[in-house]
């Protein structure tokens, strides 16, 4: 059997802590989308709360076959006419928290699959106690 060593990808997250999040070495404060190849900051900067369809909705340019939402600090789930439009595309939604979120993408982008993270970063006090690394 031959091991290859492959470069990680450009939007592996490789820290989280509260109110940020690493991609790659670089460290951000702000909500984030992810795929494979492209990382775009400033998504739903109004956070849980003001999340609209439109927020969902611009996720379908980069044809996920799965969105993953990250809701901060805590697993809270979005009123379902906020995502009916990745629904009507026959996009897939799972919700958790944004450090389990950030796992799941890490290991989907490992097996090579269309996926989208659309990570809320906040400031609340997390349930758990260690950075990510």
């Amino acid at each position: 059997m031959k091991f290859h060593l492959q470069a990680p990808t450009a939007t592996l997250v490789t820290g989280l802590g509260p109110g940020w999040i690493r991609v790659g070495e670089r460290d951000y404060r702000e909500n984030v989308v992810l795929t494979p190849d492209v990382l775009v900051p400033g998504w739903a900067p109004g956070g849980f709360a003001a999340l609209a369809p439109a927020d969902f909705t611009g996720l379908l340019e980069y044809a996920p076959e799965l969105v993953l939402l990250g809701t901060g600090a805590m697993q809270r789930f979005p009123d379902s006419r906020l995502t009916g439009g990745l629904a009507a595309a026959g996009i897939g939604v799972d919700v958790m928290d944004t450090r389990a979120a950030c796992r799941t993408f890490n290991i989907l982008i490992g097996e090579d699959r269309r996926v989208v993270a659309a990570l809320l970063i906040d400031g609340d006090r997390p349930r758990y106690s260690r950075e990510t690394r």
